[in-house]
């Protein structure tokens, strides 16, 4: 195990959405050096959510620092329709961060705030203020300031190396929890986004682990004979759902953390994997070949009654669901490849939103705005992420190895 950081995830963004609104960020004004340069962090998280459109910084030729400083007309010449300035002021033990938000149109301020950071955090306040400005703007929660966990393998052979890692929701502050010989997968968030369950296989056969982010510490929490694998927490945190051969063919099961006792879900002669619960905890996705090919089911707690949900195409697995419950994403196969989906549940209408063939893993921001994935470029796996309509989408590739199985944090406070 390991806390050494490691080399951070670079974003690229690959489409941009045609109707994302007009922002500028000015350069913010500083007092003192800040480690940071906190307008360029907000401006890039704003344009990475796919709903802004930020003004390039040659383009700026004014610098107010404050709110009375605005005049409205020389932003509204360059077509810019919200406005954020500020300051960063380098104080005893760390920085203070002051900004405004602008409607230009409106020619009024929107927000006008503080916010106060350690030295060795300057980057969580520049996204505690993105999320700020975004749901001022959006009316939908940011999500900038959450982590994403994932892995990654390094080498040939018997000279692979695995690890996992999380890291700002931007790729930022890499930090690695675990490295192994031995492969890991399907890391999964904890609903207060302190621990991750995950498989790993360092026994020389599949186990399911709970650790703990910051500490290290962790828990073998299954380890039967044949399969353990896909863990999934419960919405309060209590139970794991999870894919078992123990007593036959892959089923779902769901543990109870506390006590280590399982239930039985499904029964059936087919694979049964890949749960997913439903926000409200009533129910909860899988993915099963029992109509001959992949296809995700629901199935409902109490009653036990079970639902096929997709039947578009061949090939429809891994089901998430939207922090609303209203719709799941998920990998279909088309015509183009592998690709990472959006279908509505109660109309069933199935739409791909990713534009790359071989797609994997999709997990979904907790504001559900984005999802990201793992996908091939140039032979390497990477991250990439796409908003959930589909219009815009960025990529997050590693420095070195492949970068896989991701996994969104939920909000963190």
């Amino acid at each position: 195990m390991s806390s050494m950081a490691h080399a951070n995830l670079t974003i690229e963004i690959t489409r941009g959405s045609d109707q994302a609104l007009p922002i500028a960020v000015v350069p913010f004004a500083t007092e003192g050096a800040p480690s940071e340069d906190v307008a360029q962090i907000i401006q890039d998280n704003l344009e990475r959510s796919g709903f802004f459109s930020p003004l390039e910084r040659n383009a700026i030729f004014e610098s107010p620092d404050q709110a009375e400083d605005v005049q409205f007309g020389t932003w509204r010449s360059l077509d810019v329709r919200y406005l954020v300035v500020g300051r960063v002021t380098e104080t005893g033990g760390g920085y203070r961060i002051e900004y405004d938000l602008m409607d230009v149109s409106g020619q009024r301020q929107m927000l006008g705030e503080t916010i106060t950071a350690e030295s060795g955090n300057l980057r969580g306040a520049a996204h505690l203020a993105s999320d700020q400005i975004f749901e001022a703007i959006t009316d939908i929660r940011g999500a900038f300031s959450t982590r994403i966990a994932y892995v990654t393998a390094e080498g040939v052979g018997n000279a692979m190396q695995f690890g996992l890692y999380v890291a700002d929701a931007d790729g930022r502050n890499s930090q690695q929890v675990l490295t192994s010989d031995e492969p890991i997968l399907s890391p999964d968030w904890s609903p207060d986004g302190r621990k991750l369950a995950y498989v790993s296989f360092e026994t020389e056969r599949p186990a399911i682990y709970i650790q703990e982010v910051d500490s290290g510490r962790r828990v073998r929490a299954t380890s039967f004979e044949g399969l353990n694998s896909a863990p999934a927490w419960s919405p309060d945190g209590r139970k794991l759902a999870m894919s078992l051969s123990k007593d036959g063919q892959p089923d779902i099961y769901v543990m109870d953390i506390a006590n280590r006792s399982f239930e039985r879900l499904t029964q059936s002669n087919s694979i049964d994997t890949e749960p997913d619960w439903a926000p409200d905890g009533r129910s909860l996705l899988f993915t099963s070949d029992r109509s001959g090919a992949p296809q995700i089911y629901r199935y409902t707690l109490g009653s036990g009654e079970t639902q096929r949900l997709t039947f578009t195409g061949d090939y429809n697995a891994r089901g998430r669901f939207s922090p609303d419950g209203e719709e799941l994403f998920l990998i279909h196969r088309s015509k183009q490849g592998f690709q990472v989906a959006r279908q509505n549940l109660e109309s069933g209408r199935l739409v791909v939103i990713s534009e790359t063939q071989r797609d994997e893993s999709p997990s979904v921001a907790p504001n559900g705005t984005m999802v990201i994935f793992a996908t091939q470029q140039g032979g390497n796996g990477v991250l990439s992420a796409v908003s959930a309509d589909g219009r815009s989408s960025f990529r997050l590739p590693s420095p070195q190895g492949d970068i896989r199985e991701p996994a969104w944090s939920p909000f963190l406070n």
